[in-house]
């Protein structure tokens, strides 16, 4: 897997046994975007000629057009009038970059990224290519990576003022890429609370498209993904070119189609009300975006992703590992509980079969709704008259591991902290502060302010001895400012509580290594890769039907894998929608995640606890596969009224799969569904029927789901090979 230059065509080819990506110095000065596709042996001088013209002689910034040609690391304020990667100001208010290579070198690994999160290097090269101005002394290295058992590029970008004077930077973005063509088909991820990531798909046009977020988060909105489709590409077959960003604050994903029919996909942090001061001797890091070809549609598109997700981004002790069964006790309780109540529901989940009881809201200062006590983490002891430390000694009596949500980037109006420093949140000078569910933001910029954060959760998380923790976040950014920033730096911001929250997050994770810790963001507001490296799973949504988990799940699985995804079984009518489904539907559902309960144990009838025991059992026998395995989408519930999915084991003797019928329909027969991923040469005996199938059958062929008696039911097949 080497990364090679050519020195005789000036030519970087970056290559593992499946894709190549190669990029060319015109005039060996500008870098050029050449190929990015399945693997080529070499790129010959002839197509070289074609796709870059421009030798030594022959190449000149007064006469050649550069918006025709497809760079790598296009800027503004040059002679490429589409929008750039970068952006800078200059002292004397000019905006002029000529960015030229200054040399290269090539490691093995990849390096870490300051202040960020990023995949880790294992198996993989990369390549330093360093560009600079002459003139104001900025330097911009850019970082490529290629792995060897994932068909990804790392990109990430490295500027450095090596001036005398200050620059701004106000465009700064990871990743362009030029494509000859624009005959492709956009898809995207979009939507809202309870609706997130669903897929939007439409065809490129001359001008701009895609999807960015200015609200301080990745959002419920938006999600920082793209995929370009190429004509015929679908969830099985042909070309696919994606790019996922690693970060968790506003963006922007775009692709920009010119007069020429070129097409430029570009990603990275939102330029809108950004801008970052850099004084002599400084630089500024951008966050990592993930480059992912697949010839194999966006099945192979995603199975690439979820290999980067599982190999290289999360990490911790439940990286790889099975993960507890939990219940949660907001939708059983919400605000009003007490210990004995807190108590009973423990003892019927241990009953059961559940293994971890999480706390939700409410446990701290004199939180009975949601307007008040947020930053006052102390325990509530007219709930928890023995406090965190009584409960937890309670529950982990019973033999279960005990779990507590927390939301520290918040803080109350209505709060001990924020009568004692009204200065602590983000607002924009004397005006007024705008709150949402009647709360403000913490000023992450701030030192004073995370190390308030993490000695404050730190204490709360030792008092309770907890095992889990559930970090959730429940309103976006707005009225920008800080007090702790100068005027000409306020549009730092948004990246610095970025930032901020990576280093909180970081700090308190290293006191509790052995904790399994989930993101939350009002359901799936903030379901990225940056927070991945951070914390293996995050709240999928807080829609818990079944069917529009189908929707959230399916898509969320596009790039993340389900080990990733929190998915509980909750209670019917279902909170957010009224809708009801069969208990084992529900179930079946959430074994597309990470599983556990959301409702009142205590309602419900001996026949479904009983229930509950059998398919609890059923979840720790398949975990491994469901988690972990090869995963495959087989029906979209985007396109019909059906949705299925499977997982297999990499050794392909183990499979999983999962199909959900929507509304029933009179006088219909089973529509055959074809599997993916088996042994065509083994046989596999389903674990519920016994029956046994051919792998060539099933793939080929089919196998039959129940005809649905009813609406929303589900068949599951647990295939083991013979």
């Amino acid at each position: 897997m080497p990364i090679i230059f050519e020195e005789s065509t000036r030519c970087f080819h970056l290559s593992n046994d499946r894709i190549s990506y190669i990029l060319r110095l015109a005039a060996g000065a500008y870098p050029l975007h050449l190929y990015w596709g399945r693997r080529v042996r070499t790129v010959s001088d002839d197509l070289l000629s074609r796709l870059c013209p421009y030798t030594d002689e022959s190449f000149s910034l007064h006469e050649t057009p550069l918006d025709l040609l497809p760079q790598e690391c296009p800027v503004m304020g040059g002679g490429d009038l589409r929008e750039g990667m970068l952006a800078v100001r200059h002292g004397d208010g000019t905006a002029a970059l000529d960015l030229r290579y200054a040399g290269h070198t090539i490691l093995d690994g990849k390096p870490a990224l300051p202040g960020l999160p990023c995949a880790r290097g294992e198996g993989a090269q990369t390549l330093l290519l360093t560009l600079r101005d002459a003139q104001s002394g900025l330097t911009v290295e850019l970082a490529h990576t290629i792995y060897a058992d994932t068909d990804i590029v790392a990109r990430s970008a490295r500027i450095v003022n090596g001036g005398t004077s200050p620059l701004v930077l106000e465009r700064a973005l990871s990743a362009c890429v030029d494509f000859e063509k624009a005959d492709f088909s956009l898809l995207t991820l979009s939507g809202a609370w309870a609706r997130e990531r669903q897929i939007a798909t439409r065809p490129l046009v001359q001008g701009d498209q895609g999807v960015s977020t200015t609200r301080g988060a990745s959002s419920v909105q938006t999600s920082p993904f793209l995929a370009l489709l190429a004509p015929g590409a679908n969830e099985t077959q042909g070309d696919v070119y994606a790019m996922a960003l690693c970060y968790s604050g506003s963006f922007a994903a775009s692709v920009q189609v010119d007069q020429h029919g070129m097409a430029r996909a570009q990603l990275g942090i939102q330029p809108v009300d950004f801008a970052w001061t850099l004084e002599p001797g400084a630089s500024f890091q951008t966050p990592e975006a993930y480059l992912c070809y697949s010839p194999e549609g966006l099945g192979g598109m995603s199975r690439q992703l979820h290999t980067l997700v599982h190999a290289h981004i999360t990490t911790g002790p439940y990286a790889r590992t099975n993960r507890p069964l939990l219940i949660n006790n907001w939708e059983a309780t919400y605000f009003g509980f007490d210990e004995e109540k807190l108590l009973s529901l423990a003892k019927t989940a241990h009953d059961v079969g559940i293994d971890l009881f999480v706390l939700d809201d409410g446990w701290f200062g004199h939180r009975d709704s949601d307007n008040s006590s947020l930053g006052d983490w102390v325990d509530d002891l007219r709930k928890l008259p023995h406090g965190l430390s009584g409960l937890s000694e309670k529950i982990h009596a019973l033999g279960m591991k005990f779990g507590l949500w927390v939301e520290p980037e918040m803080i109350s109006p209505d709060s001990d902290l924020y009568r004692a420093h009204p200065d602590w949140c983000i607002h924009a000078g004397n005006r007024m502060r705008i709150e949402s569910r009647h709360q403000l933001v913490l000023d992450l910029s701030r030192q004073d302010v995370r190390d308030y954060i993490v000695d404050a959760i730190s204490a709360a998380l030792r008092r309770g001895n907890v095992d889990y923790v559930k970090w959730d976040m429940n309103r976006n950014i707005n009225m920008w400012g800080s007090e702790a920033l100068p005027a000409a730096r306020q549009k730092e911001l948004g990246h610095r509580y970025i930032l901020g929250l990576y280093d909180i997050m970081r700090r308190v994770i290293a006191q509790f290594p052995d904790v399994l810790f989930e993101s939350c963001a009002g359901g799936g507001g903030r379901f990225d890769l940056g927070l991945m490296c951070l914390m293996p799973q995050a709240w999928c949504s807080d829609d818990t039907d079944a069917w529009m988990r189908c929707r959230i799940q399916y898509a969320t699985s596009l790039v993340f894998p389900p080990s990733t995804m929190g998915a509980h079984v909750s209670a019917v009518p279902n909170h957010q929608t009224g809708r009801i489904s069969p208990l084992e539907t529900r179930a079946a559902v959430a074994m597309g995640g990470t599983y556990g309960y959301e409702l009142d144990l205590g309602k419900l009838p001996r026949e479904e606890l009983e229930t509950i025991a059998r398919l609890n059992e059923r979840v720790k026998a398949m975990q491994t596969v469901l988690l972990y395995g090869t995963f495959y989408r087989l029906r979209s519930p985007f396109e019909g009224n059906e949705c299925a999915f499977m997982s297999v084991s990499p050794d392909r003797r183990e499979a999983v799969v999962t199909h959900v019928h929507a509304l029933a329909q009179p006088n219909t027969k089973p529509a055959l569904l074809r599997l993916a991923g088996l042994d065509p040469a083994l046989d596999y005996r389903d674990e519920e029927t016994g029956r046994v199938y051919g792998g060539d059958e099933l793939m080929y062929h089919g196998i039959a789901p129940k005809l649905p008696l009813g609406d929303y039911t589900a068949t599951q097949f647990h295939l083991l090979a013979l």
